[in-house]
């Protein structure tokens, strides 16, 4: 099924990671807006429990190029997290491809990105795959893949945040 979602996930978005667990789109969508609830609340331990933890889950972005495997992927939001920076975003414009097993979730993600009094605004093209991992597992994110149209604004938000990275072998 292909629908296209009047819902958006950003600063708002609530701890729904123990309805992750609920077969069907309700608990996909869960999943997702943990992740986003995680991510803005700079909380790893929800990441780790929104992500699938297997040597191929995969993270494609303007920042971390493509990273494999749970680690490195942790590792490169630890660093953001643990940052004097400040970063928020906010999934909105989705469309949802799903079925049973699976779920893309394709949008935009806006927000903002601030550093040392510089704030750079955010315009990401965003895809993420949620899998049905069992009963006893339940949903789980698998990929990610974040692309910056603007090359001008992705060459400003790469600049700023090797500044993080530099403090973080």
């Amino acid at each position: 099924m292909i629908i296209h979602s009047q819902q958006s996930y950003g600063r708002a978005a609530a701890n729904r990671i123990d309805e992750a667990r609920r077969t069907g789109i309700e608990g996909a969508r869960a999943l997702v807006e943990s992740f986003y609830h995680a991510f803005n609340q700079r909380d790893m331990d929800l990441f780790s429990r929104v992500w699938a933890n297997h040597e191929l889950i995969q993270l494609n972005n303007p920042l971390g190029g493509i990273l494999r495997g749970y680690e490195p992927i942790s590792m490169l939001y630890r660093n953001i997290f643990a940052g004097n920076s400040t970063v928020w975003v906010e999934l909105g414009d989705i469309v949802e491809f799903h079925s049973d097993k699976m779920v893309v979730f394709a949008g935009r993600e806006s927000g903002e990105f601030t550093r040392v009094g510089e704030t750079l605004a955010l315009s990401i093209r965003t895809s993420r795959i949620v899998q049905w991992l069992g009963p006893d597992i339940g949903w789980k994110q698998t990929h990610h893949h974040g692309s910056i149209d603007d090359t001008r604004l992705l060459e400003a938000y790469q600049h700023a945040v090797r500044g993080i990275q530099a403090q973080f072998p």
